[in-house]
């Protein structure tokens, strides 16, 4: 047993983020930074201690002269930065602020959106350095943040559930990726019928594998690992650049005095013998391809904010 808790054992660590839209957990747990997306800004928006937010974006831009699903885009893009702002009153750090899921095969599109959100940062007084742009990790996504991060406009590709992925987000130079654990061990457990635990969660290890492939070839992409289902895979991944934890899962790590020990060693990395990956677009495709896990939770998790979006979208409808 130790004297400190496992979530203050794991901040000597990793640098610690809230995966929420709830203020209050924020407060309470203390993070560096923290990342929403659009199912966490749909749960906090239809919360009645978050509708103000909502409703003063909505009231806000109600007469800025724009009609339809212009009027509609606009606000939404309100909403989300109304959410962040609140957020960057409480984390020192950073926030993560997700591009529309409808964008994630359209470069140009997704390019425009990031300049918009920044923008709306810049003029409410944000400076770039605080905010991550959220894009998921397809070729068009991964090329859109190459653009944008030439402009100072920092990245957080998610939605990442393999090497390719990582490999072609490290070679665009964004600021930061977010692999996805849980949902990777979600599907291998659903696909092999069987539970995993420890090192052997094939979660863990894609984490792992991503983490000691930046560090060995000096990659300066941040590694966040994310989508936790338990408290094990958390404790696997101590030395990971980042982890973004939900609520319930650091209130596990507060409640706990459990010893944590450091997993993830950029000198172990640095030693190993790590074979390089060559990506052009085919061999990008191709490998990706080849991995049916990461393509079908990709396109899963694409759809699945899509459509959270959608409903986001008739919550500010319904106000208008």
């Amino acid at each position: 047993m130790s004297n400190l808790s496992q979530l203050e054992q794991l901040k000597q660590f990793t640098k610690v983020v809230a995966d929420t839209g709830d203020f209050e957990s924020m407060r309470e747990f203390k993070p560096q930074d923290a990342t929403t997306n659009p199912s966490l800004i749909l749960q906090a928006a239809t919360k009645p201690q978050y509708a103000p937010i909502l409703e003063k974006a909505i009231a806000d831009r109600k007469h800025s002269g724009l009609t339809g699903a212009k009027q509609i885009d606009d606000i939404m893009d309100h909403v989300l930065i109304a959410f962040g702002l609140e957020i960057l009153k409480i984390v020192p750090g950073r926030v993560s602020t997700e591009t529309d899921a409808r964008l994630s095969f359209d470069v140009n599109g997704t390019v425009a959106k990031a300049r918009d959100l920044i923008a709306l940062y810049e003029k409410a007084g944000i400076s770039r350095d605080r905010v991550l742009i959220k894009i998921a990790s397809t070729w068009e996504g991964i090329k859109a943040a190459e653009i944008v991060q030439k402009e100072g406009i920092h990245c957080n590709l998610t939605l990442l559930f393999s090497l390719s992925q990582a490999v072609a987000c490290a070679d665009a130079k964004v600021q930061l990726i977010s692999p996805f654990v849980g949902r990777i061990y979600d599907w291998y457990k659903a696909a092999n019928k069987r539970e995993y635990t420890g090192a052997e969660d094939p979660g863990v290890q894609s984490v792992t594998t991503i983490f000691n492939y930046y560090k060995h070839y000096g990659h300066q992409t941040e590694v966040m690992g994310a989508s936790f289902r338990n408290v094990s895979q958390i404790v696997e991944l101590a030395g990971s650049d980042l982890l973004t934890i939900s609520p319930d899962l650091l209130a596990k790590l507060a409640a706990s005095h459990d010893p944590i020990s450091l997993k993830l060693d950029p000198a172990v990395a640095k030693a190993a013998h790590i074979e390089k990956l060559h990506l052009d677009e085919k061999a990008f495709r191709f490998h990706f391809n080849e991995d049916a896990m990461a393509t079908e939770k990709t396109a899963e998790g694409i759809r699945k904010f899509a459509a959270d979006i959608v409903k986001l979208e008739q919550v500010v409808a319904s106000h208008l």
